[in-house]
């Protein structure tokens, strides 16, 4: 009996090494993932959902918002310009009554527009990226942003899990506690 006994320790402690040696060897971070988490700011004033990237973006020849990502309702729509790019910080994207917000002139167009029966704001979350510079993609609710902007000054955005921001919290925390998506990692 007291061989069994020490034969079931010795089994157990060689499995606990094991399995601490193998999640020590499983990294979950990925790879390229930045160091800090990445934003960008939403709001949304006179119905239509505005963007601002935090600081500026050099030569963007695209710009994708990807609503519900990852599920069967998943949506996208896709702007974009002629090379060798232009600046990005602020834009207006879309309309809540359908459609794309009021066309401002500016060098980035909608390429693939959004469904036209499809109503952004019933989707859950919102991904958007930026091609062109090297840049990190954000999140953020819908329904927060939907329900919040009305509550919070017209220079401030929702920056996903980071909250309200205007541009002197953005300043003061880029590259503390959080990466705007074209901000260089600094690690």
């Amino acid at each position: 009996m007291a061989d069994i006994a020490k034969w079931l320790r010795v089994a157990c402690a060689a499995l606990l090494v094991a399995t601490a040696t193998l999640t020590a060897a499983c990294d979950t971070k990925a790879q390229f993932a930045p160091s800090l988490p990445t934003a960008a700011g939403f709001r949304v004033d006179d119905g239509v959902l505005k963007l601002w990237t935090g600081t500026p973006c050099q030569g963007v020849i695209g710009l994708r918002l990807i609503f519900d990502s990852g599920t069967t309702q998943s949506k996208e729509q896709v702007w974009t310009a002629p090379k060798p790019g232009v600046p990005l910080e602020r834009i207006d994207l879309l309309s809540t009554a359908g459609g794309p917000a009021p066309d401002t002139g500016g060098p980035l167009q909608v390429q693939k527009p959004l469904p036209a029966d499809y109503d952004w704001t019933k989707a859950g979350s919102i991904h958007f990226s930026v091609d062109g510079p090297k840049a990190f993609g954000a999140r953020v609710d819908v329904a927060q942003v939907l329900s919040e902007s009305a509550r919070h000054p017209s220079d401030s955005y929702l920056f996903g899990q980071r909250g309200w921001m205007d541009a002197s919290d953005v300043q003061r925390e880029n590259t503390k506690s959080f990466l705007t998506v074209c901000t260089p990692d600094p690690k």
